[in-house]
């Protein structure tokens, strides 16, 4: 009996070993299974809130391109506006004051003739300088003459009124762009570069170049004016409008200045995705 005692009392460590290592067993696999848990929750968890932000990013970003869309529709309507204003009013006046003094010329001295042509022809050319302005303010003029027309019509009122050369050259195998609002952006980023090119530049040259290049239209536009320093300009409405106005339908725009070396405008379009 001694010796049976004696022989369980040896054997209990052993059982006891065994009990603890299966309890430690089950507890190192709860704690992997709790901490697999706890990694797959915060993986998704991390998936969904990496998910919100970038919707909520496309959202803002959406907005902005909806906004920015906005805007330029309201500015196309009111320079169609000041367009029909300056051929419907302004230009009647000076066709009413050309006639005037047509009417005049009959009954006044041969002395005071050559001052009364002089004006006559100065209303003339100011008719004339109205309605080409108002032609390039109105997009439906624009969308119906086309993107390179409107361009040469604008670049030949530009020497008319400044500038001793202003050229367009095309270079590649004409494409047409799909997206007709497209065609108005592109000329609008123009029109802004030569306003400030005649406000600014002192330039005696202006040109512009259409390269067609696989599936990008190229546009380069510069002058020969005093230029001006990139980094430290202070960035007006002006750049503004043609950065914005750029990247509403996802163009490359970039633009080089340096002092006393003229103003040089980049804008790649893709025309792969002009829809």
């Amino acid at each position: 009996m001694k010796l049976f005692n004696t022989y369980l009392f040896l054997q209990q460590p052993s059982v006891s070993t065994s009990a603890e290592r299966y309890l430690l067993i089950y507890m190192i696999g709860v704690l992997f299974i709790v901490t697999a848990l706890v990694v797959i929750f915060f993986i998704v968890f991390q998936k969904r809130k990496n998910k919100l932000l970038l919707d909520k990013i496309k959202q803002q970003q959406a907005f902005d391109e909806e906004i920015a869309q906005t805007q330029t529709e309201i500015q196309e309507q009111t320079l169609k506006h000041i367009g029909w204003e300056l051929h419907d009013n302004v230009g009647q006046l000076l066709a009413y004051a050309s006639m005037q003094l047509n009417m005049l010329s009959a009954k006044i001295p041969e002395d005071m003739k050559g001052t009364l042509n002089l004006t006559t022809e100065t209303i003339k050319e100011s008719l004339k300088e109205v309605r080409s302005l108002s032609k390039s303010l109105n997009n439906d003029v624009i969308l119906n003459i086309g993107f390179e027309k409107s361009i040469t019509n604008e670049l030949d009122r530009l020497k008319r009124m400044k500038f001793a050369s202003a050229e367009l050259k095309i270079k590649g195998e004409n494409k047409s762009l799909n997206n007709k609002k497209h065609e108005i952006i592109l000329f609008r980023i123009l029109q802004e570069f030569f306003s400030n090119s005649v406000k600014y530049s002192e330039a005696q040259n202006l040109k512009v170049e259409l390269e067609y290049v696989n599936d990008d239209l190229i546009i380069i536009a510069s002058d020969d004016g005093k230029g001006f320093d990139v980094e430290t300009a202070k960035k007006g409405s002006g750049l503004i409008n043609m950065k914005s106005r750029a990247e509403l339908i996802k163009a490359k725009f970039d633009l080089f200045s340096k002092p006393n070396e003229g103003v040089k405008l980049t804008i790649t379009y893709p025309l792969i995705s002009d829809n």
